[in-house]
């Protein structure tokens, strides 16, 4: 029952966090997300057989924690003012969503614990299990997305801020395996210890911003 909740959160969320991507490009200047029909919400244009259906049922059944991507927005470097530095900021502005989107919903929980005594306790316990859903699937995404491996969005971080002979050889070298290594963090098990402490971090970050 927990992932008819879970999974429409995941797929809203990845499918913002593409926006987000081909939006920050949009504003500094490249068009090539817009025009590729890919400047949308309509989650349709973002599916990614890999990252939105086969890594989401793999965690379910491995017993991770669900997370996943859409298929990445198109971007042109060429396009943009500073193409390496600008290239890290399009790259943060998922991530960044994420977290957003986290932060949303625990301000709607706290709200939903003000008004906790007007509500019924299965409507409230239901609203809560939603909620706090969409705060932990989004801290994942972020946390995940931000590990410094390419093809992920914190590869694209550390290649715009490392000096430019260090990020060239940081791209052949970790780029080369990037996705091959994600996929064993994932299958091994092994990214749960990336993401798990982290992601407990910004939670409870978040619990003192909001006042839980």
């Amino acid at each position: 029952m927990e992932y008819i909740i879970l999974i429409p959160i995941l797929f809203f969320s990845i499918v913002l966090h593409e926006f987000a991507h081909g939006f920050a490009a949009y504003r500094m200047g490249d068009n090539t997300a817009y025009y590729a029909g890919r400047l949308t919400l309509n989650p349709l244009a973002h599916v990614d057989v890999m990252g939105t259906l086969v890594v989401p049922a793999a965690c379910y059944f491995l017993g991770l924690p669900m997370f996943g991507w859409a298929k990445p927005v198109p971007v042109n470097p060429l396009r943009l003012p500073s193409p390496r530095r600008d290239m890290g900021k399009v790259a943060l502005a998922g991530p960044a969503m994420n977290l957003l989107l986290a932060l949303g919903f625990m301000v709607l929980l706290k709200l939903l614990v003000v008004l906790g005594p007007h509500l019924g306790a299965v409507a409230l316990q239901r609203n809560a299990a939603f909620l706090q859903y969409g705060v932990f699937v989004n801290i994942l995404l972020a946390v995940f997305n931000l590990i410094p491996i390419p093809p992920l969005d914190g590869g694209r971080i550390a290649t715009a801020v490392l000096p430019v002979r260090a990020a060239l050889k940081y791209e052949a070298g970790v780029g080369r395996y990037g996705m091959w290594i994600v996929f064993l963090l994932i299958l091994t098990g092994g990214v749960k210890y990336i993401l798990v402490p982290v992601s407990g971090f910004i939670y409870d970050l978040l619990l003192k911003i909001v006042g839980l």
